[in-house]
């Protein structure tokens, strides 16, 4: 594997050792009253056996799928309308961030050694393999291809795209077609369920990323899994998705504004109400950034430093795990 991938795969496993029921329609006052008078909902990903959450709602795990398919349909044609309104519009800048931190592509003027190849060797392929998760609409993608190219002038490294919603792949593949990746061998656009990647071998990924979409998994455990198991050992898990704030002043007015606001001007802009609900609750069900942290340990992955890094104050955060290399 390329120097740079080995690069952030040696930096991580460094740190790792010193480190060693849906609610009714509601008026916009009753629904800040509800979400701060209200406890929080039980965090386990399952209320009963055979069920799940859907938001604050309790379902049967066959039809959360079904049910979370429904919500991205929907907004697949806002869905960065959606985003600016789920962060107050600084998605862009940790998306940003996100890509720049895991720095992909192999810098051709770097050597090319790695833990599990021989340095030079004809047999090793050029650039990283990227597996994206729940990445649709291809912006997580873009940024990785972009950077590969023009920060490591790295014109090999290639990402697979793979969510289980054909209509936001649909968008994803309509929106490619302002980048120079439409065509190219470099971008791939798979329809595929994260708790069953069958279609990906096992220990063929360099680098696995998912940007907001593992709290709308029905097994979040079983994706993880699967996730350990296409990486190659020292292959790198990321995830970045919303999280918990830390400062109780400012997550006072975070759920203000997402449980009061967010559901209104969905239904406003995009006519739908019922989907933006969905999404601000879904964020109240996800776990801590400790327990999330916790989830990724028992999945196989040695974690670096504390586990993560929280963005804005924890509104969302970026989790890494390593693939252990023997």
């Amino acid at each position: 594997m390329q120097a740079s991938r080995s690069l952030l795969s040696r930096q991580l496993l460094r740190e790792v050792r010193q480190g060693v029921a849906r609610e009714p329609y509601r008026c916009f006052s009753c629904t800040v009253r509800h979400a701060q008078q209200q406890p929080p909902p039980p965090k386990s990903p399952q209320d009963a056996p055979g069920t799940t959450h859907f938001g604050f709602e309790t379902v049967a795990e066959a039809i959360k799928e079904q049910k979370v398919r429904g919500v991205f349909s929907s907004v697949a044609s806002s869905y960065d309308t959606m985003n600016d309104l789920m962060s107050l519009g600084i998605h862009r800048l940790w998306k940003d961030h996100f890509v720049r931190n895991l720095n992909p592509g192999r810098n051709p003027l770097a050597s090319t050694s790695t833990p599990t190849s021989t340095p030079g060797s004809a047999s090793e392929p050029q650039g990283w393999n990227i597996l994206d998760i729940a990445g649709g609409t291809g912006d997580i993608a873009f940024r990785m291809l972009d950077h590969a190219s023009t920060i490591n002038n790295d014109a090999h490294t290639r990402v697979t795209v793979a969510d289980i919603n054909p209509d936001m792949l649909t968008e994803g593949r309509k929106r490619a077609l302002s980048t120079p990746y439409a065509r190219s061998p470099r971008l791939k656009f798979i329809e595929a369920n994260a708790e069953t990647l069958d279609m990906i071998p096992s220990s063929s990924i360099d680098l696995y990323t998912v940007a907001f979409g593992i709290r709308n998994f029905t097994h979040k455990d079983t994706a993880l899994r699967e996730a350990f198991r296409v990486l190659k050992p020292g292959g790198v898990f990321a995830c970045l998705e919303f999280s918990k704030l830390q400062n109780p002043v400012l997550d006072a007015v975070y759920k203000r504004w997402s449980f009061g606001a967010i559901p209104l001007i969905g239904q406003v802009v995009a006519g739908d109400r019922d989907s933006y609900q969905y999404l601000v609750e879904s964020i109240e069900r996800f776990p801590s950034q400790t327990e999330f942290r916790d989830m990724i340990k028992e999945a196989g992955f040695l974690v670096p430093g504390q586990g993560w890094e929280d963005l804005t104050g924890g509104i969302a955060a970026i989790h890494k795990g390593v693939k252990p290399i023997s």
